[in-house]
């Protein structure tokens, strides 16, 4: 090959080098490869120019807690993220392996979700509703509720259309509503103001309506509510619930009710679409086959509401992912058909409450303050008493973020003991009102939670 031409790539970069001087073959090659290589990276980087929505490289709450577990010495125990540690009832998992010897359970399922277990959930919640549910239009069967969530946005929600959402939020429902093009807009739900001295019940974290009323505009397509909360295990009075959804009748703002605790609630505990027929035409209720059933991995969720919403739901469904999981909708069918003879729904309320019970007597005895949850299996714990040592060299994923990344890390190097620090669900604006909480997950066998209880012990030379 003719020596100009492996020069003729350099011109534009060096021209009175290339000019002056006559490199051998030796020297150039490696040259001109890493350069067409630099502009062949560069070409590729714009092209595979990721979205907005998912080109965040801030590593996530999950990755930083991971990491610090595998580094860690000790084996860590896990009362961070909310899986079960146990497994679902007897009766639930006989139904879903009974599911699995049939044809039909391993092939497709209708779109909006087997006959069965629509029928199913109509008879569990007819009852709540005051009037019988349709299965056949008001219910439809989704991929867990995340993925039901994520449907109702894209089935509403579309550029420049605005959803508000109470901090401290859930973080997917961000994600889902910038997917769509929708605008986050928050509020925030206030902590006890004695809640770092005070043992507080989740009800004293407050939502002022009159803030709320002030973000809404011409664009707030809707609004999302959780109750029971995670995190906080707040349940929302009736009050709360008519105040809010008043605002929304008279704003046409469609209501996104996530109730996946809604069978682990330890005061009395509303339905909001249950307050009225106008709240109720706006509002579509969100349930989780696995908040239920202790089955966080099977994916079978669901959302109800009436016909002209549920619809929309159910066609962004399709699109999304067709159809969910077919045997285990059958067991989850099964499951409810179920639930009432085995005295189950009590039985778990009972459980849940217990284990809470139990979990918690570690901060009375260390003098530690939390917030008493209201429903869920998530408690706050505020850890303001406890005094980080100075010397601690913090990772890079950790020493910009706020206090309780740092409680989180150091719990899970001192104590080998791994929480959530609920910042990660607040705008770096307020996470000032949660730097200083934990999150714990007590739905683990009282085994483990003993054996937390004992490391957690270990905070009392830090205080």
């Amino acid at each position: 090959m003719p020596r100009i031409t492996l020069l003729r790539p350099l011109l534009h970069l060096a021209p009175q080098r290339v000019v002056a001087t006559r490199l051998p073959r030796t020297t150039i090659l490696p040259a001109v490869t890493q350069i067409t290589n630099t502009i062949q990276t560069r070409n590729m980087a714009d092209k595979i120019r990721p979205a907005a929505r998912v080109a965040s490289q801030r590593k996530d709450v999950w990755s930083i807690v991971n990491e610090a577990a595998a580094a860690s010495e000790k084996e860590v125990i896990n009362l961070g993220q909310g899986f079960f540690g146990y497994n679902p009832p007897d009766f639930v998992l006989n139904a879903a392996r009974e599911a699995l010897t049939r044809v039909e359970c391993n092939q497709y399922s209708p779109t909006q979700g087997r006959p069965r277990l629509r029928q199913a959930l109509s008879d569990s919640y007819s009852p709540f509703f005051g009037r019988k549910l349709d299965p056949a239009t008001e219910i439809t069967i989704t991929t867990g509720a995340n993925e039901g969530m994520l449907s109702a946005f894209m089935g509403f929600v579309e550029e420049g259309d605005e959803v508000i959402v109470m901090e401290p939020f859930f973080d997917q429902y961000i994600s889902n509503i910038e997917m769509c093009g929708g605008k986050v807009v928050y509020v925030p739900l206030h902590p006890p103001a004695k809640g770092d001295t005070e043992t507080c019940p989740a009800s004293d974290w407050t939502l002022e309506i009159s803030e709320l009323e002030a973000k809404i505009t011409p664009k707030t397509r809707m609004i999302v509510i959780n109750s029971p909360h995670n995190p906080i295990g707040k349940v929302f009075s009736e009050e709360e619930l008519r105040a809010i959804g008043e605002l929304c009748v008279k704003n046409n703002i469609i209501i996104l009710s996530d109730e996946v605790y809604d069978r682990l609630y330890y005061r009395p505990f509303t339905r909001i679409a249950t307050l009225s027929p106008e709240i109720e035409d706006l509002t579509l209720t969100v349930g989780s086959a696995g908040k239920n059933f202790y089955c966080t991995g099977w994916r079978v969720g669901w959302l109800i509401g009436k016909p002209h919403l549920i619809k929309y739901v159910s066609a962004a469904h399709t699109r999304i992912c067709f159809s969910s999981v077919s045997p285990l909708q059958e067991a989850i069918a099964i499951g409810l058909e179920q639930a009432d003879e085995h005295k189950f729904w009590e039985t778990s309320k009972e459980d849940m409450l217990r284990k809470m019970t139990r979990f918690n007597e570690v901060w009375k005895e260390l003098g530690i303050p939390y917030t008493e949850p209201d429903g869920g299996y998530f408690v706050l714990v505020n850890l303001q008493k406890v005094k980080l040592p100075e010397d601690i060299e913090w990772p890079e994923s950790v020493k910009d973020r706020a206090r309780d990344f740092k409680l989180c890390w150091f719990l899970i190097k001192e104590l080998g003991l791994a929480a959530i620090p609920p910042t990660e669900f607040y705008t770096k604006e307020n996470e000032k009102e949660a730097e200083n909480y934990l999150r714990f997950a007590v739905c683990k066998e009282d085994s483990v939670l003993d054996a937390a209880k004992e490391r957690l012990r270990g905070l009392k030379k830090f205080m």
